[in-house]
């Protein structure tokens, strides 16, 4: 896939905005943007970990279902479901009905809260993990020695699904990185919110 591609607006998006119409406005709107809220990080590395071997078009068709089924992915929320929980899960059409998946955003709820308590914020523990990008060509790979790092120990914490690539997918989507491609019309909007971001201590 190209590297660019011309929006609706005629300017330069990442190419990958081209393979869905609801692409452009996630891209615009969310991608690569720097979160700091807790929740939010929970619900972007658990869609991610859904979305390991499907489509992202399916992840996004279907977030609102998403939240709805997990609490607003609500991770002390997440953390209290039983059996009863799992089996309104499995029978959801709405959402991806994959058995281990589901299990694991239950158990990534739990390790999320436990982590909470010993670091102070997932979003402490995530940005400790900002990696200097300089001289890293946009949208070049699927992992990095950040994302390495980061996947190595949430799994040493007992987190699942939290491979190199899906974490990879994570930080570029909760901005940790600033991965849109050069030339792409959002990349120094995206620059510009990373720079006035205020890291979590």
């Amino acid at each position: 896939m190209d590297k660019l591609v011309t929006g609706p607006d005629g300017r330069p998006r990442c190419g990958w905005c081209a393979a869905a119409p609801e692409f452009y406005d996630y891209h615009d709107r969310e991608w690569g943007y720097p979160v700091g809220d807790d929740i939010r990080l929970f619900e972007k590395l658990c869609l991610e970990s859904f979305q390991s071997g499907l489509s992202w078009r399916t992840i996004l068709a279907k977030r609102d279902n998403f939240r709805a089924a997990f609490a607003g992915f609500d991770f002390r929320k997440v953390a209290e479901f039983d059996d009863g929980d799992k089996d309104r899960l499995l029978n959801d059409a709405g959402i991806v009905r994959h058995r281990g998946k589901i299990e694991a955003v239950i158990n990534n709820a739990q390790r999320a809260c436990e982590l909470v308590e010993e670091e102070g914020s997932l979003a402490k523990f995530i940005w400790g993990y900002e990696p200097d990008e300089k001289g890293v060509e946009p949208q070049s790979r699927s992992t990095s020695p950040a994302s390495i790092g980061l996947s190595k120990e949430l799994k040493k914490r007992g987190w699942k699904f939290v491979g190199p690539t899906t974490v990879y997918a994570f930080m570029q989507a909760m901005g940790l990185i600033n991965d849109h491609a050069d030339g792409c019309v959002l990349r120094a909007k995206a620059d510009k919110a990373r720079q006035s971001f205020t890291r979590p201590t």
